[in-house]
Formats: structure tokens, C-alpha cells, sequence
């Protein structure tokens, strides 16, 4: 049996950064969901939490998890779930539900796990003071990507 410990801290935000996460309490059911069904699918998610417009997620992936397979399977089953339930549907105002089609994936090191795991944890209180775009235009120049057309 191999012993793999490979750490992930995913960001995916809503279709077209649409802030359809309005409330604290929604988000709270959404992670929840999210965590109880990926531990379902033997996915183990060590923080997960968000503002309006966007996700925050680290997990520990398995020997026979892809970086892909997860993500999707995350925010699949998860944009299927809201849209399923009446009760959300008429704070979407009729909208579907759904998650941009791409996402961050650094991974993340021993040594940096309590640092990454506190900054998901108090995403409400820094997104008082920074915009999304903000924090997305940091990672692109923190972890070097190539800023996409038109984000």
C-alpha cells in the first residue's frame, strides 16, 4: 500500500463571477453539501469555505484522484444539488446555478498548511476588504499562470 500525502488548495468561482452564493447561511449549506459528498467519494476535504462569487478548497487527494476528476466531480454534483432544491431557486431569482468552467490548483506544502488552511477559514472577513478580482489577479502573479483573455 503506498502512503501519499499530496495536498491541493482549489479556487473555482460561480459562472461569470455571478454572486449567486448571496447569503452566509447558503454558502454554509453549499460547503457542507459539498464536504459530505466528497467524503461519499472518498474525496477528504481539510477546509472548505468561500464568499459570493467564488470557492475556496483544500484536499487531500488519494493515489487514484486527478487534479480534473475531482474538481469536476465537486462542482458537478454540487451546481446539480442547488438547482435541484426549491428553496434556493427563489433566491436565484429563477437563474440556474453554476461554476465557471475553470479553476485554480496549487499545491500546497507541509510547512504552509496552517497558513493556507486560516486564509480559507476567514474568507468572509478578507473579502471585506478585497474584491475576488483582486485575489485572483494575486495568484495569477504569485504562482506565475498566464492571465486567460477577457479575465
Amino acid at each position: 500500500m503506498p502512503f501519499v500525502k499530496t495536498h491541493i488548495h482549489f479556487v473555482w468561482s460561480t459562472k461569470n463571477r455571478e454572486p449567486l452564493l448571496f447569503s452566509t447561511e447558503f454558502r454554509k449549506q453549499v460547503w457542507q453539501h459539498i464536504r459530505e459528498h466528497a467524503g461519499s467519494k472518498e474525496i477528504f476535504i481539510e477546509h472548505i469555505n468561500g464568499f459570493k462569487d467564488h470557492c475556496h478548497c483544500l484536499i487531500s487527494l488519494g493515489t487514484n484522484q486527478t487534479l480534473q476528476k475531482t474538481v469536476q466531480l465537486i462542482k458537478g454534483e454540487s451546481s446539480f444539488w442547488i438547482n435541484r432544491h426549491p428553496e434556493f431557486q427563489q433566491s436565484l431569482r429563477g437563474r440556474k446555478f453554476a461554476w465557471q468552467n475553470d479553476y485554480f490548483a496549487v499545491s500546497v506544502s507541509e510547512s504552509m498548511l496552517d497558513r493556507v488552511s486560516g486564509y480559507i477559514k476567514h474568507q468572509e472577513e478578507h473579502h471585506r476588504h478585497k474584491t475576488f478580482q483582486e485575489e485572483y489577479d494575486e495568484f495569477i502573479q504569485k504562482y506565475n499562470f498566464q492571465k486567460l483573455k477577457g479575465s
